[in-house]
Formats: structure tokens, C-alpha cells, sequence
């Protein structure tokens, strides 16, 4: 097994954030991520109404607006590279398989990382009005960074299987959606508590939930960062699989 070079996989993903600063469609995926959570805090949940010190309200949607997000921001990683025919370039370049798997990982994640950022002056903005609870407020933005490296692991994995960008992120949204609120169905379906258990251990949501609550539970830091794992390897062996093809 070839040694994993950390800074391989960081030129990698240098070469890939150079390539986001150029694509429109990440620009509109961070306004839109900005501007939904921001109208779901203060229009649809009328937070000024609701006179308590808690941003519960505005983390509960992320879950939701990543379903368009990630995929939006993964889409392009692989399927482009495909479309394009410059996948089997990069297959014959000096990197492991964990390097190109890392590499887009870390430019998509960086991305993302960026996004999470700019949503720091609502917080900011609201902690002179009330006595905010900062050990919560760190407790539920260490849940979206999770959250969100196990869905962008996901969608990369999507868009390694697809053809084209289209494709990628349908199928994306399609399974990001399955994955993050397949939970319902135990909300509205009156199930045996062990398979409500099961189902509910499938969803990355249910596993984001003791996070907005303010609560860092090692069993949901263990699924989130495996799943994340889990889906890169499998990338890994995608990108093996298309070596040999």
C-alpha cells in the first residue's frame, strides 16, 4: 500500500479552490445558503417574537438547506473531470488514490468551511441582546462541521459515480435527502422503538440533533466522522476501479 503524502493531497486540493474562485454556481450556492438561513431565523420562525436566547432555530435548518447545497458545491469534483476526459489525466498522475480522494475532499470541505464563516456575524450580531449560552452556540456549530464533512464525503462519492454534473447532483440531492431525514418517518409512523432506533441510526439529521441542543455526544462525533471515512474510501475504491478499468 503506497504511503499517503499529506502534502500531495493539499496540492491537489490548492489546484481544485483555484477552480471554485471561477465557478458561478458555487457563488449562488453561498448566497442562497446565507440568505435561507437567515430568512428561516427572522421571517418564518419570527425569532424577535419569540424573546429567547437560543440560535436552536437557525442551526435546525442546515440539515435541510444542505440537501441543495453539497451538491451544488460536489457536483462538478468528479463528473466534470469525466465529462471532460481529463479523469484519466489525473489517474496518471503521481497520487494515491487517498491522495485525489483527500484532495477533493479537503478544496469541497474548504469550501464549505468558507460558507460556515460568513454565517458568524448572525450569531455575533445577536449576542448583545440576550445571555447567549456560548458553550451551546460552539456545541452547534461543531455539529454543521460535521454534518457538513460527511455530506460533502457523500456527495463526492455521488459525483465519482456519475457522468455529468446533472446527473451528480440529482442523485446527490436525492440521497442526501434519504440520509438526512429519513428520521421522519419514526416521528410520524408510531414504529417498534427498535426499529424506530435502527432507521434513526441512518440518519446523519438524527445525529446532528444532540448537537442543537448543545450537547457533544462521541457516539454522533463517532458516526459522522466514520461516515465521512466510510464514504472516502469507498471513493477510493471507485477511483481504483476506473485506474484498472
Amino acid at each position: 500500500m503506497e504511503k499517503i503524502l499529506p502534502y500531495r493531497a493539499f496540492t491537489l486540493a490548492r489546484k481544485e479552490l483555484y477552480q471554485f474562485l471561477y465557478a458561478p454556481a458555487v457563488y449562488g450556492a453561498a448566497v442562497f445558503f446565507l440568505l435561507f438561513n437567515s430568512v428561516w431565523l427572522f421571517y418564518f420562525q419570527r425569532y424577535f417574537t419569540v424573546n429567547q436566547a437560543t440560535l436552536r432555530a437557525y442551526f435546525s435548518v442546515f440539515p435541510i438547506v444542505y440537501i441543495i447545497v453539497i451538491p451544488v458545491i460536489t457536483m462538478k469534483s468528479w463528473a466534470e473531470e469525466r465529462k471532460t476526459g481529463t479523469v484519466e489525466l489525473l489517474l496518471t498522475m503521481p497520487f494515491t488514490e487517498w491522495d485525489l480522494a483527500l484532495g477533493k475532499f479537503f478544496s469541497t470541505f474548504g469550501v464549505l468551511f468558507v460558507m460556515l464563516l460568513l454565517t458568524l456575524p448572525i450569531p455575533l450580531s445577536l449576542l448583545p441582546l440576550g445571555n447567549y449560552d456560548m458553550g451551546v452556540i460552539f456545541c452547534e456549530y461543531a455539529g454543521t462541521f460535521l454534518l457538513g464533512a460527511s455530506a460533502t464525503a457523500l456527495g463526492l462519492l455521488l459525483s465519482s459515480l456519475s457522468k455529468s454534473q446533472a446527473g451528480s447532483f440529482l442523485g446527490s440531492a436525492v440521497v442526501l435527502m434519504a440520509v438526512m431525514l429519513v428520521n421522519i418517518i419514526t416521528f410520524y409512523l408510531n414504529l417498534p422503538q427498535w426499529l424506530a432506533g435502527f432507521i434513526n441510526f441512518f440518519s446523519l439529521a438524527y445525529h446532528f440533533e444532540s448537537f442543537s441542543k448543545g450537547i457533544i455526544d462521541s457516539r454522533d462525533v463517532a458516526f459522522l466522522a466514520l461516515s465521512a471515512f466510510l464514504f472516502l474510501f469507498i471513493n477510493t475504491r471507485v477511483i481504483l476501479f476506473r485506474k484498472w478499468k
